[in-house]
């Protein structure tokens, strides 16, 4: 329960006062109730004739006792027999007992209503979390998770943790109210017989933690095995051409139903100990009925008994109403495990280090006037593996610098460095002489403008696309961006314009016409430093000099870092580098290269051949 009370303490400050006020309507709910069964007595002796003793009216003086309190009830229920008649005072008291159960269901329906806004806002507020912190991670912590691991945690934790956490807290406020309540009139009627019930009640309590004791443990399993099925579809979806271009249907059907079965086992574990919390329950409460009633009846067949027979039957029913909570009470018990297995799941991404760093005092952007330069750069993505080794590199202001190599070589790493996407190992990297690490990493990337080889797009319109991180931009500036990148005229054919929705990851257009909104959106954005990574690689002839067209007007007015497969789109650079297993092995202009008949001259005869 330590770690119940965390969480709350974590998610639930915003939301006191709904706690406040679920707290107050169900002490009134409680105390109605009593009120209301406490009609039982003069009924019962009304009914059976069980009391003949004729009442006189006690003055209330001071704090009411308990025999002055039921005196003056019995006097008066006596008074109206006389007035009205048996059958007459009955209606009474059965009106006045609708009257207060009216009251009760009302203030019952009350406390759980006012715990909805608690409940949803806490959920929303926990995705919204991890939303988030998922945008502010590294792009490190991506390539070690997988992708369905992080939806199922967003989506199936989450539920989980509302259905079992959120939804255990109207339980955990409610249920306590009721049994105080309940054993405070209990104590009222009968110290001796509560005393003797009193010690039944540990027995319950036993019964029920034994049920609850592993289902963290197996509720945290069956969420694995979830995150597993939710990897391995996300997996399908991304490859399905892979796989019916390799006749893999039945494969993956095979793997996906040993998934699938996997799950189905764990969480039928947690099903089957959560199934036998019911009638364990059930039984140990009417074991506890049972006792009580022999006891107390035994008292009252007495010579001295401590209460008469209709308290008796009021005593039995509210003591059979203390079952209820105390049943909830112990569900709460074996649920909230579950949840808490699901919030350990959602606190790994909560609780993920984020090693790209804010500075503490920022220095203070002022545009980029002068160059990048690498310094003795080093990085490895695991410890012991150097992907980049002792880099030195200046890209002026203006220039572009191409990067050539090999796959694998550690051009794509290099360019990632910059915008601060990872960190250097070693050595450093500076804008106009000033460490990038000492920048705000918003106010650096905001000089950064990316097309990538694949065009990254989203579920939305062209214009939203092309205005993608640009505040404000007007349909004016996206149309003259989209003429730049030679994209206006096929967006102006579709139907809709600018207007059209592209699908998920722009598939409803061609691998030329997603660069070229791509470009439009490096464009728009304005910026005075510019990194192309094998923009054009994935492009047929046609639609790479299309593509290339708008990249020459792009990169004519900026500082370009280009990665590059086909050397015919970086033989204009300022510069190029020749990168080998994370070094730079040769660099100069497109003749100067060839003329050293090194690496680059391979490249360039194995591209010509």
């Amino acid at each position: 329960m330590k770690q119940f009370w965390k969480v709350l303490k974590r998610f639930a400050a915003p939301y006191k006062r709904f706690l406040a006020g679920s707290v107050i309507l169900n002490l009134l709910s409680a105390i109605f109730n009593i009120f209301s069964f406490a009609l039982l007595i003069p009924i019962l002796n009304i009914l059976f004739k069980m009391d003949t003793t004729v009442y006189e009216f006690m003055p209330w003086d001071g704090t009411p006792s308990k025999e002055q309190l039921m005196n003056n009830m019995y006097f008066y229920v006596s008074q109206l027999i006389e007035k009205w008649g048996g059958s007459t005072t009955l209606l009474i008291l059965g009106c006045v007992f609708g009257g207060v159960t009216l009251l009760k269901t009302s203030c019952y329906f009350a406390s759980s209503a006012v715990m909805v806004p608690l409940r949803t806002g806490i959920v929303r507020d926990i995705r919204t979390m991890v939303y988030n912190k998922l945008l502010s991670l590294p792009m490190g912590f991506f390539n070690k998770e997988k992708k369905g691991d992080i939806i199922a945690r967003m989506s199936g934790d989450v539920n989980e943790i509302e259905n079992s956490i959120i939804s255990s807290l109207d339980m955990l406020i409610k249920n306590p109210i009721l049994i105080i309540c309940y054993f405070s009139a209990l104590i009222f009627l009968s110290w001796e017989l509560t005393l003797f019930t009193l010690t039944v009640v540990p027995l319950m309590a036993w019964g029920m933690s034994a049920i609850g004791k592993k289902l963290k443990r197996r509720s945290l399993e069956a969420q694995e095995k979830w995150s597993e099925t939710m990897a391995q579809l996300d997996e399908t979806l991304g490859g399905l051409r892979v796989i019916k271009a390799f006749i893999a249907e039945d494969k993956m059907k095979s793997r996906f139903t040993q998934t699938a079965d996997d799950y189905r086992r764990a969480s039928a574990k947690v099903a089957v100990r959560q199934a036998s919390a019911h009638p364990v329950s059930e039984f140990l409460g009417s074991v506890m009925i049972m006792i009580v009633l022999w006891f107390g009846g035994t008292l009252i067949l007495s010579e001295k008994a401590p209460i008469d027979a209709s308290t008796f039957i009021y005593y039995m029913t509210i003591l059979y109403s203390v079952l209820t909570p105390l049943k909830e009470f112990s569900r709460a018990s074996y649920n909230i495990p579950k949840g808490l297995a699901s919030m350990e799941r959602v606190d790994k991404i909560m609780n993920a280090v984020n090693d790209i760093t804010e500075p503490s005092v920022p220095a203070p952007m002022k545009g980029f006037n002068e160059e990048i330069r690498f310094k003795g750069v080093t990085f490895s993505y695991e410890e012991g593996k150097e992907v980049l080794r002792d880099i030195d590199l200046t890209v002026p202001k203006g220039k572009t610098v191409a990067l050539v190599g090999q796959s694998g070589s550690g051009k794509s790493t290099l360019v990632d460095l910059i915008p601060r996407y990872y960190d250097v190992d070693k050595g450093s990297i500076t804008l106009d002489g000033t460490d990038i690490r000492d920048f705000r990493v918003k106010d650096l990337r905001s000089l950064i403008g990316n097309v990538n080889q694949e065009a990254i797009l989203f579920n939305d319109t062209i214009f939203n696309n092309i205005a993608f991180g640009v505040e404000g931009a007007t349909m004016e500036q996206v149309v003259a961006a989209a003429k730049i990148a030679n994209a206006h005229d096929f967006i102006m054919e579709k139907e809709e314009g600018y207007q059209t929705n592209i699908g998920d990851r722009g598939g409803k257009l061609s691998g030329g016409q997603r660069q070229r909104i791509s470009i439009a959106r490096a464009i728009l954005k304005n910026p005075p430093v510019l990194i192309l990574d094998e923009a054009t690689s994935a492009l047929d002839t046609e639609s790479e000099k299309i593509v290339q067209e708008a990249l020459d007007r792009l990169t004519s007015t900026r500082t370009t870092i280009a990665i590059a497969h086909r050397l015919s789109t970086i033989r204009n650079a300022d510069e190029i580098c020749v990168m080998h297993e994370g070094r730079i092995v040769e660099r100069g202009r497109h003749e100067e290269l060839l003329a050293k008949d090194g690496y680059y001259r391979k490249l360039n005869d194995m591209q010509a051949l």
